[in-house]
């Protein structure tokens, strides 16, 4: 199953339309996808190179504005999807706490949950619209972790270039329960930041 959906995201790397997928999943993934645009950047930089650029910058802008939308489900969907949160993270009886300690170190937050945590980022996005942290740093700081993030990660692939692809096809496996392991993680470390 793990070969099939990898030989899927190679082909769909090479896809005419390939841009607007990454950039549709680098959106859904700020705000409410579980799946990180990683899944096709990098097959999509192992394919051309030369576009390693274009695709950090077309990741940024879209997760950028994808954390905006979750940040407005976060202030808008509040009795919903923001109540979905609070109860997912046990947080009922102490959300008033929370979201004060959330807006102390919100910055902070955006800054690790966007770039450099397993820490989703679509709860980093949602949690800052419920709390309503300051809207202007929440872009700006939320910005530059993602535009961080995607640096460091197109970087290191063109950097590997071909031997990327050895690696990952070597150890299809250990790098699937890798992402599992950072996702379930980041869950957990997100509960227990927010306690």
């Amino acid at each position: 199953m793990l070969r099939r959906l990898y030989e899927w995201t190679m082909r769909l790397a090479e896809h005419p339309r390939s841009e607007w997928a990454l950039a549709g999943v680098s959106f859904a993934e700020s705000s409410f996808f579980p799946i990180p645009p990683d899944v096709i950047l990098a097959p999509m930089i192992m394919a051309n190179r030369s576009k390693t650029r274009r695709y950090c910058i077309i990741c940024t802008i879209s997760s950028a504005i994808g954390g905006i939308f979750g940040y407005l489900i976060g202030m808008f969907l509040m009795d919903t999807v923001g109540q979905w949160i609070i109860d997912l993270y046990g947080l009922q009886n102490s959300f008033a706490i929370a979201q004060e300690k959330f807006n102390q170190l919100g910055w902070l937050m955006v800054f690790l949950g966007g770039g450099f945590t397993p820490l989703p980022y679509k709860v980093i996005t949602i949690l800052s619209g419920i709390t309503q942290l300051n809207f202007l740093v929440f872009v700006l700081v939320g910005t530059f972790a993602r535009a961080t993030r995607f640096l460091i990660t197109c970087s290191v692939l063109y950097w590997l270039g071909p031997k990327a692809k050895d690696i990952i096809e070597k150890r299809l496996g250990l790098a699937f329960i890798a992402i599992v392991v950072i996702v379930v993680g980041g869950l957990y470390l997100a509960k227990y930041v927010l306690h």
